[in-house]
């Protein structure tokens, strides 16, 4: 197992993605924090891309719980349906609608609980909302991270509660925030899954990865 780098060159590899990226954002779209919520429970196992051209025109009729509800999950699928699992999705896109109109005043929570609580949101996407909404240094820990994490030593973790702890005790606090963006759009643009650009990579030569590509 890849062991954790040490605190020094971890403060050097955000100092290089901050200087690289000083705001990092994510890639999907939204309007509000309900908007937001709704979007990262549809990314699962799908493309930002491929959400966002399905959102882009639901989220001009339905940008609040109530207005989803007003809808109706038949419609909401039309929007939906290039996306996986849309039928599954559309479901606990209705039923958070509704617990939010019923049990928060239509409002998006600000807690990982209460977030969590909801149908189709796990602690990725509350996570996520957390951090992006409500500018909470929480950590998503996705696929990519989880890859990067482990093959460089930045984040190493049995599984992603793992990979979570690990960026949070040991990514120096300044750069908490935006950690996990770095982390992600470095895993999909550069520290790729069976290719990686090591050539290209801002922190090749702080990686731990011993199978790094020319």
């Amino acid at each position: 197992m890849v062991v954790q780098l040490h605190y020094n060159v971890m403060r050097e590899v955000f100092t290089r993605f901050r200087a690289a990226s000083p705001t990092p954002e994510g890639e999907l779209h939204y309007t509000n924090a309900y908007t937001l919520v709704v979007a990262v429970a549809l990314s699962a196992q799908a493309t930002d891309v491929g959400v966002n051209r399905a959102t882009r025109a639901l989220f001009e009729v339905a940008d609040t719980p109530q207005k989803m509800l007003d809808l109706g999950e038949e419609r909401l699928i039309e929007h939906i349906k290039t996306i996986g699992l849309f039928r599954n999705k559309a479901k606990n896109v209705m039923r958070l609608s509704q617990i939010l109109v019923d049990e928060f005043g239509g409002e998006v929570p600000s807690s990982r609980a209460a977030l969590e609580s909801l149908p189709g949101v796990g602690r990725k996407t509350a996570n996520v909302v957390l951090n992006i909404w409500w500018h909470f240094p929480a950590q998503a820990v996705d696929t990519h991270i989880f890859r990067i994490g482990n093959r460089s030593g930045i984040c190493p973790g049995k599984d992603v509660v793992a990979v979570e702890r690990a960026i949070e005790d040991n990514v120096p606090a300044e750069f908490q925030q935006h950690a996990h963006h770095w982390l992600i759009l470095h895993g999909r643009y550069i520290c790729l899954a069976r290719k990686p650009r090591c050539g290209d990579c801002l922190i090749a030569d702080l990686c731990l990865f011993e199978e790094k590509t020319v």
